[in-house]
C-alpha cells in the first residue's frame, strides 16, 4: 500500500473531531511508550517472549495511524512528508551521484579567474611589529593575506583559521576568502559583473568568515572535533541557511561535513606544531599536511 493511500484510508476510521490536533499528538507519545514497554519485556524474557514481533508490529501500526491522523489535521500529506524527509536525510548522509563528476564553480572561466587547482601552503608563526606572535600563509611561496593573531583573551589557535578556508576550497570548490583575499593577485570572476558582485564580493566573504567563526565555537566545545567523525545536523543546517543565496548551496550537508572535519584535522596538527606545509588539490578534493 502507498503511504498516501494509507493516510486516506486511516482517516475513514477517525473518531475524533476534525479540529482536534492534540489527541493524535498525545496518541503518538502514548504509543511510543507502549512500544518501549514491549521492548522492555523482550529484554527481560528474550526469545521466550514469542509474541514480541507481532506486538512490535501492532505498536508501530498504532504510531503510524496517529502520525497519519496528525498529518491530515495539519493539512499535510504523508507522501510529501516522506519525500521531503528522504531528500533531507540523503543530503545529510549520502554522497550524491554528482560527486563522482564533481564540477568546480569556475570551470568555465578563464584561467586567471579560476581558483588554482593544486597548490601548497606554508603556515608558520612569526613576530609582528608589536613583538606579538602572528601567522601569515604563503601560497606557492608567496605571502597570502594578512598577519593574523588569535584576537582572543586566551591563546586558542584561531590565528591558524585560514586553514578552514583552504579546506572549503579543497572539499567544496568554494572560498570567496581564498579567491579575493588570500590569493595574490586575486581570482575574482570580474568578466561576469553579477558573479563578481554576488559570489566573489564582500558579502560572500563575510558569510564565509561567519561560518568559520560559528563552526569554531561549536568545535571549541568539543575538543576541536578530535575523535569525532560527524558534525551535528543543526550546525550543518545553519551553514546551509547562511549560504542559501550563493553558488555553494549546490553542495550537500554531507560535503559540508567533509569540509569541516578535514579542516579541523589539519588545524589540530598545525596548531600542535605551530607550523606546517599543506597540500591543496581541488581536482582530487583533497587537503593534507605534508610536513
Amino acid at each position: 500500500m502507498e503511504i498516501g493511500e494509507y493516510q486516506i484510508q486511516a482517516q475513514l476510521t477517525d473518531q475524533l473531531l476534525a479540529e482536534d490536533r492534540v489527541v493524535p499528538l498525545l496518541g503518538m507519545a502514548g504509543e511510543v511508550g507502549s512500544l518501549l514497554t514491549e521492548y522492555k519485556k523482550w529484554l527481560r524474557d528474550g526469545d521466550a517472549y514469542q509474541l514480541f514481533p507481532e506486538q512490535i508490529a501492532e505498536e508501530l501500526g498504532d504510531i503510524l495511524w496517529y502520525l497519519a491522523n496528525a498529518a491530515t489535521k495539519f493539512g499535510l500529506g504523508l507522501d510529501a512528508i516522506a519525500s521531503a524527509n528522504l531528500a533531507k536525510t540523503q543530503d545529510r548522509w549520502l554522497p550524491r551521484m554528482e560527486e563522482f563528476a564533481f564540477q568546480l564553480f569556475d570551470e568555465d572561466c578563464v584561467a586567471d579567474e579560476q581558483l588554482p587547482r593544486r597548490f601548497t601552503v606554508k603556515v608558520g608563526e612569526e613576530q609582528d611589529s608589536d613583538a606579538k606572535i602572528s601567522v601569515q600563509l604563503r601560497i606557492d611561496d608567496k605571502p597570502a593575506g594578512s598577519l593574523l593573531r588569535d584576537n582572543s583573551h586566551e591563546e586558542d589557535g584561531y590565528r591558524f583559521h585560514d586553514i578552514f578556508h583552504l579546506a572549503y576550497a579543497a572539499k567544496l570548490g568554494w572560498s570567496p576568502v581564498l579567491r579575493g583575499v588570500l590569493l595574490s593577485p586575486g581570482r575574482k570572476r570580474r568578466s561576469d559583473s553579477k558573479v563578481d558582485e554576488v559570489e566573489d564580493g564582500g558579502r560572500a566573504i563575510v558569510i564565509e568568515e561567519a561560518i568559520v567563526a560559528y563552526v569554531w565555537e561549536y568545535a571549541r566545545r568539543r575538543k576541536f572535533l578530535e575523535g569525532l567523525n560527524t558534525v551535528d545536523y543543526e550546525v550543518l543546517r545553519t551553514v546551509k541557511l547562511l549560504t542559501s543565496g550563493l553558488e555553494v548551496r549546490a553542495r550537500s550537508l554531507h560535503q559540508w561535513e567533509e569540509a569541516i572535519l578535514a579542516g579541523y584535522t589539519i588545524w589540530r596538527l598545525v596548531n600542535s606544531r605551530k607550523q606546517g606545509l599543506i597540500s591543496v588539490d581541488l581536482i582530487a578534493r583533497n587537503i593534507e599536511l605534508l610536513c
